[in-house]
């Protein structure tokens, strides 16, 4: 069992029966009060954000994952088939798991699995952004280019994009994963 001191940016802790994923830890000594640490965590399964103090010293169940990279290769309904790019091992991962995700992946997108000791899958980590085709948005009309406006564009993955004007179907497009904004077009 490891203690409050030993909190880092990404442990995952067994808290109340949830695996959390530790986001931010910050040492506060109030006054003449006992020190504690304030925690800000991300239930694993819910995705839920959660705050909770820990008294200086207090026992804590770190649980050990060991991440690996893996290729996205298709999706069966709600399960999602990976490949390890070391050992050419298949591996299911359910929605549950996947959430939101899934609209950004296409077959052979790289991604991060994190499984515990059992061989569980516990997390999955998307690359940061990531670059899809634009199946479907209205054409541009030239000189539309001075504003800030945007319209909607539907790319391969089936996910909604806000975009600029200039944008056409067919253009490769860069595309934030974890707040789905329109970054920039990609030059092939």
């Amino acid at each position: 069992m490891a203690t409050t001191a030993d909190l880092r940016i990404g442990a995952v802790i067994k808290h109340q029966g949830e695996l959390c994923v530790v986001l931010e830890s910050q040492h506060r000594t109030p006054g003449n009060l006992r020190a504690f640490y304030q925690v800000k965590m991300r239930v694993i399964k819910t995705g839920k954000l959660k705050e909770e103090r820990f008294r200086s010293g207090e026992t804590i169940e770190f649980v050990r994952i060991e991440t690996n990279n893996y290729q996205y290769l298709y999706r069966d309904g709600d399960l999602f088939t990976f490949m390890d790019t070391n050992t050419y091992d298949q591996i299911p991962v359910g929605l549950e798991i996947v959430g939101d995700g899934a609209k950004w992946m296409k077959e052979g997108t790289e991604v991060q699995i994190g499984r515990d000791e059992e061989g569980n899958v516990i997390t999955l980590a998307l690359p940061s952004n990531v670059a899809l085709r634009v199946t479907h948005t209205e054409p541009g009309v030239r000189g539309d280019t001075a504003t800030n406006v945007l319209k909607p564009a539907t790319v391969e993955t089936g996910a909604s994009v806000s975009v600029p004007l200039f944008v056409n179907e067919g253009d490769l497009i860069r595309v934030d994963t974890s707040t789905g904004d329109y970054m920039d077009r990609v030059k092939e």
